[in-house]
């Protein structure tokens, strides 16, 4: 009894490590989404008056084809970090694929911070594509490497630690750039550049705290550090058992050998965790959550918000996004996953219904904008609890070692192109659509609500091990059907695994 109560502690170093983490690199991640929203206005200014240096008067069309650029090169240089993700975790670790990709947030935040006395627009859009790829990793690495050093009773709490300081990013970005504050023509330059501060204390720090164990033993075969790793992370000596569940994991996958991405694709076993994958990444993206953001400051304004109080409301609805993510981090191990998803998607989904209507009668009904600012801060919560930060865990937990790199590197790639595309998309479905456009928003979140209740099973508290076979049943069902039941063989499962324990045991 003693001994299961202890394991279910949360050490010092567990909890260090996970918040250097995820303040070095999710926090800029939040940060950089937010940051050039308020200051928009001021660097237009910048872009029209080094322009007019140059060339002679800009054109609108030219300065919004600029503003576009500079805004989607985070989204695209997410993709491009994303694809790097596989290669650098294997070959770095994922402590040492975190330091290195410091490098990508602290060489164009000088870059940004530069850009005004440099007299060049152009640094700013190269800056935000650099810092994009930072990003890309981040977004995939830091959930990876929290699933892997986390007992399997906190992997989902400690696993929403970097969308909470996502969210925080999102929120200190806010405040600064409140006009009175960053948000202006002398401090957006600095504001910019403030996203190197996570990055350097990170990049002192996180190099006192160890490696993820997994990584260690299963893919270096270092067992001494494995060890010696896993001890401090659960602060006492006897890591034994641990260490056995790892080396099961390490037993039953080697037949696999290190999967790539085209592997992942056509592997069977893998099939229905990795539609699970592509299916959330998409639900997260294209459920809205960008545009619902973006539209948020014209609701606001139709509401009757003055314009220069605005902004205080946005970053309202910034603290109630913060507020509600780290209500998730302490509900998700006793509600689990499944339910918060599913409770999420709903709301979000009732939210777009409502906010349609809201939208389509707020110039005939007084009291209907206010509806429409309800819904937003509905639609917020709901997306907090379950969409926002589940995605990743889940992640972590469907997939074992070999081939958790290639899921994360699938993940965050239909992660950013999804991303890419409702920022592109958006405001041309604004104008044609105006506010239907949020009826496609709610069709997508029933289609995920429906995909999650049909196939993704609770993944809390269990093992790596435990969560395949949940899955193995599923893609055994799709072998049956397709292979008949000449193919069907028993995996071994229990009595297989039993084995393995009692060798090492």
């Amino acid at each position: 009894m003693e001994k299961s109560e202890r394991k279910g502690r949360v050490t010092l170093i567990l909890g260090a490590a996970a918040l250097i983490a995820a303040f070095g690199s999710s926090f800029q991640y939040g940060y950089n989404v937010a940051v050039i929203n308020s200051p928009a206005s001021e660097m237009q200014q910048f872009y029209t008056q080094i322009h007019e240096n140059r060339y002679g008067p800009i054109s609108d069309n030219l300065l919004t084809l600029l503003w576009s650029v500079t805004v989607s090169m985070y989204p695209l240089g997410g993709f491009f970090g994303s694809l790097m993700v596989a290669p650098l975790v294997n070959k770095f670790g994922r402590k040492g694929t975190l330091l290195f990709n410091n490098i990508f947030s602290i060489v164009p935040a000088i870059m940004m911070g530069v850009s005004e006395v440099a007299g060049s627009f152009e640094i700013i859009i190269v800056a935000r594509f650099i810092v994009g790829i930072c990003a890309g990793l981040s977004s995939n690495v830091v959930p990876m490497y929290l699933g892997e050093i986390a007992p399997k009773n906190y992997r989902g709490a400690i696993g929403i630690v970097p969308q909470l300081f996502i969210t925080i990013g999102i929120l200190v970005a806010q405040v600064f750039g409140i006009h009175s504050i960053l948000g202006n023509e002398e401090g957006w330059p600095i504001m910019l550049g403030l996203t190197a501060i996570p990055a350097v204390i990170q990049l002192l720090l996180l190099p006192f705290f160890p490696e993820s164990p997994r990584y260690m033993l299963i893919q270096k075969g270092d067992d001494k550090n494995a060890r010696k790793g896993l001890q401090r992370l659960r602060g006492w000596e006897d890591v034994d058992e641990e260490l056995c569940e790892m080396r099961v994991e390490e037993q039953s996958e080697r037949v696999e050998g290190r999967l790539s991405v085209l592997n992942l694709f056509t592997f069977r076993s893998l099939r229905w965790q990795l539609l699970s994958v592509i299916v959330l990444n998409m639900g997260q993206q294209l459920s809205g959550v960008n545009a619902i953001y973006y539209y948020a400051d014209s609701i606001y304004s139709s509401a009757g918000v003055a314009e220069d109080h605005v902004q205080y409301v946005t970053v309202g609805t910034g603290a109630v996004n913060v507020f509600m993510t780290i209500a998730a981090v302490f509900i998700v191990e006793k509600s689990g996953r499944r339910l918060l998803l599913l409770i999420g998607f709903g709301v979000c989904c009732g939210a777009c219904v409502l906010l349609t209507v809201a939208l389509h009668l707020q110039t005939k009904l007084d009291w209907m904008p206010y509806v429409s600012i309800i819904c937003v801060i509905v639609y917020v919560i709901g997306h907090a609890i379950g969409p926002s930060p589940i995605p990743t865990v889940i992640t972590t937990e469907m997939f074992r070692q070999s081939s958790r790199p290639p899921a994360f590197m699938v993940a965050g790639t239909v992660h950013w192109i999804s991303n890419f595309t409702v920022g592109l998309v958006f405001p041309f479905l604004e104008r044609g659509l105006g506010a239907y456009s949020f009826i496609i928003f709610a069709c997508v979140c029933l289609a995920t609500f429906i995909y999650i209740w049909v196939v993704i099973p609770e993944t809390k508290n269990k093992t790596f091990l435990e969560t395949s076979k949940l899955f193995a049943q599923r893609n055994k069902v799709e072998i049956m059907a397709e292979a008949g039941d000449s193919e069907i063989k028993e995996t071994g499962g229990e009595n297989s695994e039993q084995e393995i324990k009692s060798t090492f045991l």
